[in-house]
């Protein structure tokens, strides 16, 4: 299988998983700021840990995407679309837990996250292992996240 030789896959894979989370970011800005004042799991990391995780996961995304764009040139395969559908979820669930204060929803997001984290890395791996092994971060802090969220949603409603 022919390989491109072009870092333009990269930089279009890590741009628009990037601006996904940006996005959701100025979206959900006055939710963050307001989540500060609910009680939280003690095991909440300090808001600069956030923005410094999901920024490097959505690299590593992007990355990853790229790696099988680059593998699987023709056409939309089920990557892809797995690709696409993990940001649409990675958009939706600041928007319901820091901007709807819809905990419980963005709950139900996460697990979803999650099955598609899983079903990234699973359909993945028959194409690339690096590309892999590339979402295994993603799965683990969504793993956290999902703690986190549903620790949030006891101990605030």
């Amino acid at each position: 299988m022919e390989q491109k030789r072009s870092f333009w896959p990269y930089v279009i894979f890590i741009l628009l998983s990037l601006l996904t989370g940006g996005l959701a970011t100025v979206v959900s800005l006055d939710g963050m700021r307001a989540f500060q004042s609910l009680r939280q799991s003690p095991l909440t990391p300090p808001p600069v840990v956030f923005s410094l995780v999901w920024s490097l996961l959505y690299i590593l995304m992007g990355v990853s995407a790229a790696l099988i764009y680059v593998a699987t040139p023709r056409g939309i395969k089920d990557q892809h679309l797995l690709y696409g559908g993990t940001l649409l979820l990675n958009f939706l669930w600041p928007v319901l837990f820091f901007a709807l204060g819809l905990r419980l929803a963005a709950l139900v997001v996460l697990l979803m996250m999650l099955a598609f984290a899983v079903g990234t890395v699973v359909r993945y791996r028959p194409v690339s292992r690096t590309a892999a092994w590339l979402q295994v971060p993603y799965v683990l802090w969504l793993c956290f996240a999902f703690y986190l969220n549903l620790t949030t949603y006891q101990l605030n409603g």
